[in-house]
């Protein structure tokens, strides 16, 4: 699961890494593929990580990740490209990443209110560094549920519940009662090892993405808007402030 194609993902042991070495597998400017990366490729809705390539004196920008029979990570037009071979210095922009780590947990933290105190499970969801939406098969809403997500999360952000990521044998993972919090299950069939997020006390369930350690890392969670996209369909926006 720490790897996809021949590119070790050192993201996923250590999610709070933001510089390592690697050495160049293949560069083109459709792509550039390491041997070990801790850029995340994006997934479960999460954006992937932009950062840079520093080799020989110079510098390549990496603005996104395409997946394939590789990772490969997306250059800037026009910048240089390592040639195969090249041993470089990777770096992920921290403050982009960080953000998204927030935005992330604070989705399974809304998700985990909203299954908790309405039993209702995602049907869809996105995110942008500090705002995103998610989407719940919520047949109507009650009077007063944005005022109670808002005050729900504030309460579950000050508990400083911690937020913890472990490997578990598919069927070990799947006697965890409630482990598939969307509608549809989303997780492939032929996934023998899956990746757990656990915030202790309130949610747990499959997922792929980056977290922080504690919920009270998440910062403040404002329910900017709660709409209503159709019969049974509940889209919920949040913002979030340091």
């Amino acid at each position: 699961m720490d790897q996809y194609g021949r590119t070790d993902r050192l993201e996923l042991a250590d999610q709070t890494l933001r510089e390592w070495n690697a050495l160049v597998l293949d560069a083109s400017a459709d792509g550039i593929v390491l041997d070990r990366s801790a850029f995340y490729p994006g997934g479960g809705g999460q954006p992937p990580d932009h950062g840079v390539l520093l080799w020989g004196g110079v510098q390549t920008r990496i603005e996104g990740v395409r997946k394939g029979g590789d990772l490969s990570l997306i250059p800037r037009e026009g910048d240089p490209l390592p040639p195969s071979g090249t041993a470089v210095r990777g770096a992920v922009e921290d403050s982009r990443r960080t953000a998204l780590m927030r935005t992330h947990s604070a989705l399974h933290l809304l998700g985990g209110v909203v299954f908790r105190d309405y039993g209702s499970l995602v049907t869809g969801g996105n995110m942008e560094p500090l705002e995103a939406r998610m989407d719940f098969n919520l047949p109507e809403v009650p009077e007063g549920f944005k005022e109670h997500l808002a005050e729900a999360c504030a309460k579950e952000i000050a508990a400083d519940r911690a937020i913890k990521v472990e490997n578990l044998p598919r069927e070990q993972a799947f006697a965890i009662p409630d482990i598939i919090r969307t509608a549809t299950n989303l997780l492939p069939p032929d996934i023998e090892i899956v990746r757990i997020v656990d915030i202790v006390g309130l949610d747990t369930q499959a997922d792929g993405g980056t977290h922080v350690r504690s919920t009270r890392q998440i910062g403040g969670i404002e329910i900017a808007k709660v709409e209503n996209k159709g019969k049974g369909f509940r889209r919920v926006r949040i913002r979030l402030s340091d």
